[in-house]
């Protein structure tokens, strides 16, 4: 594990994105004390104040992962999250809304963006499938900032939920410990799905989006291998969903 500390950057995985990745060991995190221009899911803003909360990069070689089976990384990232903010705060209100922001009582805490890169290269074991070469997966925890900008849409911190102060370094490595566990098991064959779905947000209950423009009434019932979302309308029609295609309305 390597840890690369950057005073002030517009984005880490911007920064990454300029990287040589074959050449970046595996498991090796890119950290911003400052972030000035973070991006969110949608191409969203992330709001992170300036010392206050964690926000870096990770770069990975699952090269052990089909292409087709790339949201199972997404699913062991998020539950590494969960486990880490456990640990700090004993919660079962602790949910992943899909794919992997996690939220706390209603309230977002953390965001993630993964980004992969697919390699054609053929691999005997896994039938000659394409691969995952490299994926970034960049991180946002709200950890000490207590004042948000009005335009964020629910968020709290560790110092809102805690009334704790918290140093930024080994709870960094704290976190990362518990990716690195999760990712371990995700390479020695284990199947985060079932954990998953048991942390999703809304599954198995009413709530309203948008969907085609038009407000809905959806259950969540799952999630299918390529991490699109399934949700029964309260029509009965069956949707499968990608990320810009549906809206939690909250």
């Amino acid at each position: 594990m390597t840890i690369v500390k950057l005073a002030s950057v517009a984005s880490t995985n911007k920064y990454c994105e300029v990287l040589d990745l074959a050449e970046v060991e595996d498991f090796t995190c890119y950290w911003a004390l400052e972030q000035t221009a973070g991006i969110g899911q949608r191409g969203n803003h992330w709001e992170a104040a300036p010392g206050k909360n964690l926000t870096f990069s990770l770069v990975l070689h699952p090269t052990f992962l089909p292409a087709d089976r790339q949201f199972k990384l997404t699913q062991a990232l998020s539950l590494a999250l969960c486990d880490c903010l456990k640990d700090l705060k004993d919660s079962q209100d602790l949910k992943v809304k899909w794919p992997n922001d996690i939220y706390v009582a209603g309230k977002k805490i953390c965001g993630t963006l993964v980004s992969t890169h697919i390699s054609t290269q053929a691999i005997k074991q896994s039938n000659n499938q394409a691969i995952i070469s490299s994926a970034v997966c960049g991180i946002g925890l709200n950890v000490n900032q207590t004042d948000f900008p009005d335009w964020v849409p629910n968020p709290t911190s560790l110092a809102l939920l805690t009334g704790k102060e918290y140093e930024l370094e080994p709870l960094l490595k704290k976190l990362l410990a518990r990716i690195e566990t999760r990712y371990n098991a995700l390479r020695a064959g284990q199947d985060p799905e079932q954990e998953y779905l048991a942390r999703l947000l809304n599954i198995y209950v009413p709530a309203r989006y948008i969907y085609n423009e038009r407000e809905i009434i959806a259950t969540i019932t799952g999630v299918d291998s390529h991490g699109r979302l399934l949700l029964t309308t309260s029509e009965g029609q069956q949707l499968s969903c990608g990320m810009k295609e549906i809206t939690w309305l909250g």
